[in-house]
């Protein structure tokens, strides 16, 4: 077992896993097994093939730069380039078919305009290369390529040496030095996955659980940069922080925990592997004191190696609001699990995207070429999250998008592409907030963001309407077959039922039904009396009455886009009404200032207007100073089981006063541990200032 402290803070539980944890790890790895997550043995080896191929032409490819540039024949002899891998590849998670992260490193003179240029011309030539795809102005210039069948992403940096040795170590800091932002940038792959594989315990165990936890998201609908989610970066980094917070937990219990934790997590406060470190050289990093924009971020996940940046700046309000609630869902699931009343396969069933909403935005492009369409494609995917931003921001936060993460054809249409995005009206906000939803000019903006493309083409084209649950297009259904009925309708905002449902009075059950198809949607259209497929139980931490919804401006079916601000609206986390349930929010302790304008919700949920926040930063004299102290496991202990806490030297009746898991700065213990049995308490009042790093929870007296 490991005892070597990981992190910055010490582990909640440092138990080993009992014989019903081993008997749910062996039936979690038999799923992921026949899940098909592992590559065999050929497939293995053909990869190790085409990276040691690669290597030598990148080695080729240097030493024809040199002779190019008049260099003498001892620097040409000594002329090297080298082959680095990151990504899932490197972590050791990656599944068939998925494509290899590589990065070459090369020396000064070998410069990125060479990269695409000779290097490019050679794999061009090559019979064993297809589909080279240069994309030279990207924030992290890359070559994409397949080499005999396996699908290449070649990031280029040319660092400050002439020569490059065969052992160099990306990981030292000097190799940043005297570079430009764009080699900083393609380093960042290889420094990161290399910090990570140091910061976990155990790398087996880390990689069973992240193999996991990627097939949950894809299968969910949450496993996308681009579209607003996460990559595969943040789900390594998050699973990583659960890593270190049970060092000795087997795989199955870390994604149990996962779950626990991070459905309590109280956002943006963020997670952290290791103190942040400022560096010598002057790089820009995370730092929500001196950057703005670093302020407004939503899911700070930071990366652990200099410069730490945040790796998922591409959140929003509303993908946020998606996640929380998966997150939700698979904490009931877990537990469920470890009571034996769910199996694995359940927490792993699709998300029924096209079953949870009445209402969708429906974006559609066409080029007339397979070349056009993968530029086009790759540029419009790249600017949706931009139309999700701007939707929230034009609508004040009321209306919601959850866009779907993939791309869908009509096999009859060639080069032509759609994508999904299902809406609803925020929960828990006053209906007169939001009675119409004219984005018309919001969408139109979006069209001329898009249409501003560096490499536009007259044939390139993008539509953007609304369309109704009942109006999707067949293409977008499994085997392109309509569902003759629907299956029963799996809500956001809804609780997954796993044991037995409370017995309800037909009127109230009616009542609740219509409630939650107007939550799932946002939308009651005038003369619509589609109904959802199937009623599904509230999950109490997400109870609100929003009472009459309101109908949208759409005219002619058409839904077209305006932006005053892009910056997002925070999301209210939901907070749990049993005590059971506090003494588990309890654990997951922050710190962040907060200016909140608040408005409560009929049922205790909190409407964030606005949130101003400077994360885990005190002032003193008029200077901030970046708090990066480890809490202690009396801090954190709340996240744990009663059986845990007395592992740790825990207390069940040792909580603290505010909720969430910090991860810069220390915690000060509540001085009562009465509010371990108290639900929390939403103050009603419009305008609340919060100080997490000094306030203390009070309960009403009755």
């Amino acid at each position: 077992m490991s005892n070597t402290a990981y992190g910055i803070s010490e582990p909640i539980s440092t138990g080993g896993p009992s014989e019903l944890d081993v008997v749910r790890n062996r039936e979690l790895e038999k799923f992921l097994a026949d899940a098909g997550l592992y590559e065999s043995h050929e497939e293995a080896i053909k990869r190790e093939e085409v990276l040691g191929r690669l290597d030598q032409i990148v080695k080729t490819w240097v030493k024809n730069v040199c002779r190019a540039k008049g260099f003498n024949d001892d620097l040409v002899h000594e002329a090297n380039a080298k082959i680095f891998t990151f990504g899932s590849y490197r972590l050791g998670v990656h599944g068939p078919g998925a494509d290899i992260d590589t990065l070459c490193v090369g020396p000064r003179h070998a410069m990125r305009e060479d990269f695409f240029g000779e290097l490019h011309r050679m794999l061009e030539e090559m019979p064993e290369i297809q589909e080279l795809h240069p994309v030279p102005d990207a924030h992290v210039p890359v070559m994409k390529f397949k080499f005999n069948g396996v699908s290449i992403d070649l990031l280029y940096a040319n660092v400050s040496l002439w020569v490059i040795p065969e052992d160099l170590d990306v990981s030292q800091e000097s190799i940043l030095q005297n570079v430009d932002d764009q080699t900083v940038r393609s380093l960042n792959g290889c420094r990161v996955t290399d910090q990570v594989l140091l910061l976990v315990p155990n790398i087996q165990s880390f990689r069973t659980a992240l193999r996991c936890m990627r097939l949950w998201a894809k299968r969910r609908g949450v496993y996308s940069n681009v579209t607003g989610f996460l990559g595969g970066i943040n789900w390594a980094l998050l699973v990583a922080r659960i890593c270190q917070l049970y060092p000795n937990a087997a795989p199955s219990m870390l994604v149990s925990r996962f779950f626990r934790v991070y459905s309590l997590w109280r956002w943006p406060n963020p997670v952290l592997l290791c103190p942040i470190n400022e560096g010598s050289l002057g790089l820009a990093y995370w730092d929500p004191r001196r950057n703005f924009k670093d302020r407004q971020h939503l899911m700070p996940i930071i990366t652990p190696a200099y410069p730490c940046m945040n790796s998922s700046y591409n959140v929003s309000t509303s993908t946020l609001r998606v996640m929380m609630e998966e997150f939700l869902r698979g904490n009931e699931i877990c537990e469920a699990i470890e009571a034996n009343k769910a199996s694995w396969g359940s927490l792993f069933e699709p998300f029924p995207f096209f079953e949870a909403y009445k209402n969708y935005l429906r974006i559609d492009i066409a080029t007339e070429s397979d070349d056009d369409m993968r530029q086009w494609k790759g540029w419009v995917e790249s600017r949706i999250r931009l139309l999700t931003l701007k939707i929230e921001r034009d609508t004040v936060g009321v209306l919601q998008c959850h866009p779907h993460p993939g791309e869908f054809s009509d096999k009859s249409k060639p080069f032509h592409h759609s994508y999904f995005m299902g809406l609803r009206r925020k929960q828990g906000v006053n209906p007169q907030q939001g009675e119409q939803f004219d984005i018309r000019s919001t969408v139109e903006d979006f069209k001329r963001d898009v249409y501003a493309y560096s490499f536009w083409k007259s044939s390139m084209w993008i539509h953007v309407c609304h369309v109704r649950r009942k109006d999707l297009p067949d293409f977008v259904f499994s085997g392109g077959v309509r569902p003759v009925q629907p299956a029963k309708s799996e809500s956001r905002s809804g609780s997954r039922s796993l044991g037995s449902a409370k017995t309800t009075s037909p009127d109230a059950a009616s009542s609740r039904k219509r409630k939650h198809d107007e939550v799932n949607t946002g939308f009651s259209p005038k003369g619509s009396d589609a109904s959802s497929p199937g009623e599904t139980r509230e999950l109490k931490r997400f109870e609100a009455d929003i009472g009459d919804t309101s109908s949208t401006t759409l005219v002619d079916n058409q839904v077209e886009v305006s932006i005053k601000s892009t910056l997002p609206v925070p999301v209210p986390v939901p907070t749990p009404a049993s005590g059971a349930a506090v003494a588990e929010t309890i654990t997951v302790m922050q710190s962040a200032e907060l200016t909140v304008g608040q408005q409560s919700g009929p049922h205790g949920v909190v409407d964030l207007g606005y949130v101003e926040l400077t994360n885990g930063v005190k002032h003193f004299d008029g200077a901030n100073e970046l708090q990066t102290e480890c809490p202690t496991p009396e801090q954190i202990v709340g996240a744990a089981t009663s059986e845990e806490k007395d592992r740790i030297g825990g207390s069940s009746n040792n909580v603290l006063q505010s909720e969430g898991l910090e991860e810069l700065e220390p915690i000060e213990p509540a001085p009562s541990s009465s509010i371990a049995s108290a639900a929390f308490v939403v103050p009603q009042k419009p305008l609340i200032r919060f100080n997490f790093t000094s306030l203390r929870k009070t309960t009403e007296s009755t």
